[in-house]
């Protein structure tokens, strides 16, 4: 059965750091568009707080992905920072205490963060934001995977699902936040949250992928 152990993988939350940082510059400036144009500059100082504290620790994902959460929540402003917060902070609860992440630790996560996500935002999928790359990866992840897929093909299948999902939010009218102030002039952008969310489930789909063994 394939997995990746939780010891070490902290490491996947330093490189969504790095993401997030070199892509500062374009999420503010989508964000620009139809929103307060300060999502890239906000991402990047709480991702690039995480990974100042977390840089010499070698850290499980549970402890790195907890750091990033109470950082994210505590330092970031907005609604982006509650929900990130509280999405990483509930994929660490999930996996807490494992040696090793398989399939069903990895969907278990992923629901977890959702459930965290749901319990704090009003947003449903087709609103433009977050929710739209999350929830199709996530559905395309537990497919996968109940299709007999393995754990590899799965997290494919995730990353293509969360492109996907960004990619239909330029069709979007914005529902939520700022930006539904906008009606229909909010169409035929790419959603700043729903982007940066692609970049993080891309990164960890990867950096899961990169340490499974069989």
């Amino acid at each position: 059965m394939q997995a990746f152990p939780n010891a070490g993988s902290g490491a996947i939350v330093l490189r969504m750091a790095e993401r997030i940082i070199e892509n500062r510059a374009y999420l503010s400036e989508i964000d620009g568009k139809i929103g307060d144009g300060d999502h890239g500059v906000n991402m990047a100082k709480g991702f690039g707080m995480a990974a100042e504290q977390l840089k010499d620790a070698d850290a499980s994902l549970a402890t790195a992905m907890n750091t990033l959460g109470d950082v994210l929540m505590s330092e970031i402003g907005g609604s982006m920072g509650p929900l990130y917060g509280m999405m990483f902070t509930e994929f660490a609860e999930a996996i807490e205490g494992s040696e090793t992440v398989d399939a069903q630790a990895f969907s278990a996560m992923l629901h977890k963060g959702l459930e965290g996500l749901e319990s704090i935002g009003a947003a449903k999928v087709g609103d433009k934001t977050l929710l739209d790359t999350f929830v199709p990866a996530l559905d395309a992840f537990d497919a996968a995977i109940a299709g007999g897929q393995s754990f590899a093909q799965a997290l494919d299948a995730l990353s293509a699902a969360a492109e996907t999902g960004r990619d239909s939010t330029i069709d979007l009218v914005a529902r939520i936040g700022r930006a539904s102030r906008l009606g229909e002039r909010s169409r035929g952008v790419l959603d700043a949250g729903a982007t940066s969310c692609e970049i993080i489930l891309n990164t960890l789909a990867n950096g899961a992928k990169e340490r499974l063994t069989r």
